[in-house]
């Protein structure tokens, strides 16, 4: 263990001494339940929660994959209104893991304690703006219940900080085995990467900050880049599921894939542009299609719902059988395939966009293949009985079309809009929000809205911070937004 870890425990133990020294009682403690956990234990449900968060349909609206008939949704029209911070009651199990790893000694649960909690901040910020941060959980340690909010750009700052030293912390375990991992098999080494992958999404999110002197993201970026290991084809970092009670694929059996649900016609109309058979693996084919005999890799056999009509108009063309639904393997197979949290793909795209702003040097073409051959191979590895309509074959054909290549565009910034359009069209059920953030800071891909529709940047705080939080929740909407919690407001991070 390095001095400066080593520093760290002692620091730590001295301060629970202390405290222990002042216990008075020991009356109100149940003998029955037990004071501590290895945080071997405490694990796989952090895992578990942090791979399933920010998932579900609602992304799908806002991203114009999915549309429904049988009523108006909000994120469908850009119109929704009040966060969650319910976050933060997964925060709660990351923080008693990250003492747990203090009481026991155990740096690899400390970084991953220190990964997990900047996973959680970075997709709240985003959410939100400023958030409670550096005061945030500790009630229980310091009774703090009202905790201040910390500016955006602190929040990114101290997020690029906890995982710098969640690097730096497992690449001093070498060969380190992380007992509980559920995601890697407790391999400390593939942690590493995925937390440096991760590094760069937090980086490439701050792209409209990289001439911000006192941020260094360029800098930073190609020091990861090229100084430390990154997610390679096999690495992803995925949460895959077995076909047990309570360890399902979260859609499966749900009531949300409802009668009322369909394929939005822009995300079909992307697909069959890109003549890509990924639609294969993610629609069926409208009922019309099937009746006529239409194929399963049948281009003109599938069809969405515009996302901008009224509902009844679109429901009126899925009775007369000429929309599709979502696949059933995402509600009928319990396995059907895992939820990411970063992998090769995304990686790949991230690291071609930053050839192509200048961040760092390669060839931008080959790595923007790699991502495109690295999301094909998702959909053959798990898409089942469906893998022949996207092998290596199909890739490379794929690949050469004009409407793909990188290469087939001159500007940069068409370059940027060809990332951001293949980084899209792999977020199916995948990545949460991402690409629609992705879409905030760069404009790509666009997506279709009434012409009385405002961008939406952001949520409103959750009124239970006015409740029981109100002034520092005031403070930070007057600091940031003049006082108007508005979800057309744009927070710091794309100003």
């Amino acid at each position: 263990m390095t001095q400066k870890i080593t520093k760290f425990f002692l620091a730590t133990a001295a301060v629970s001494a202390l405290f222990s020294c002042q216990k008075l009682t020991d009356i109100n403690e149940n003998p029955n339940s037990a004071a501590s956990a290895h945080p071997q234990a405490l694990l796989p449900k952090v895992e578990w929660d942090a791979f399933r968060a920010w998932r579900g349909t609602s992304p799908l609206y806002t991203l114009k994959m999915i549309v429904q008939t049988d009523g108006e949704n909000a994120n469908q029209i850009y119109n929704w209104q009040r966060g969650s911070f319910d976050p933060y009651s997964q925060l709660r199990n990351v923080i008693k893991m990250e003492e747990e790893a203090v009481r026991v000694a155990d740096p690899t649960y400390l970084a991953l304690a220190k990964f997990f909690r900047a996973y959680y901040f970075y997709n709240l910020t985003l959410t939100f703006g400023d958030i409670p941060y550096s005061e945030a959980l500790q009630g229980e340690t310091s009774q703090v219940y009202t905790p201040k909010y910390d500016s955006q750009k602190d929040v990114f700052v101290g997020i690029l900080k906890e995982l710098e030293e969640a690097n730096d912390i497992l690449q001093e375990q070498e060969g380190g085995i992380i007992k509980g991992d559920i995601i890697y098999g407790e391999q400390a080494a593939q942690w590493v990467k995925a937390v440096n992958a991760f590094r760069l999404k937090v980086l490439m999110t701050l792209s409209m900050k990289e001439n911000d002197a006192s941020l260094n993201i360029k800098s930073q970026f190609a020091s990861i880049y090229q100084n430390e290991p990154l997610i390679g084809e096999n690495d992803d970092a995925q949460l895959q599921f077995l076909n047990q009670d309570g360890n399902r694929y979260p859609e499966f059996n749900s009531s949300g894939y409802g009668s009322g649900m369909y394929m939005d016609s822009t995300f079909i109309k992307r697909l069959q542009d890109h003549q890509d058979p990924r639609l294969f693996m993610l629609a069926t084919r409208t009922r019309e299609a099937e009746e006529q005999g239409l194929a399963l890799d049948n281009f003109a056999a599938y069809e969405g719902g515009d996302p901008i009509a009224p509902y009844a108009q679109v429901n009126a063309k899925a009775v007369r059988g000429k929309l599709s639904k979502v696949l059933e393997r995402y509600t009928q197979d319990a396995t059907t395939e895992p939820l990411q949290l970063i992998s090769h793909a995304e990686q790949q795209f991230i690291l071609a966009e930053a050839i192509v702003r200048g961040w760092i040097s390669g060839d931008a073409n080959a790595v923007y293949n790699e991502g495109v051959r690295s999301a094909f191979k998702f959909y053959e590895t798990y898409a089942k009985g469906l893998s022949s309509f996207v092998g290596a074959a199909k890739v490379d054909a794929y690949l050469q079309q004009t409407s793909v290549r990188l290469d087939a565009v001159p500007s940069n910034e068409e370059k940027i809009a060809r990332i951001m359009m293949q980084k899209y069209l792999r977020s199916f059920h995948q990545g949460g929000y991402s690409a629609y953030f992705d879409h905030l800071r760069t404009g790509y891909p666009a997506l279709r809205k009434s012409a009385n529709v405002q961008t939406a940047y952001r949520w409103m705080y959750p009124q239970e911070e006015y409740n029981i939080n109100g002034a520092n929740v005031s403070a930070a909407i007057q600091t940031q937004f003049s006082g108007n919690d508005n979800i057309r407001s744009k927070p710091w991070w794309v100003q």
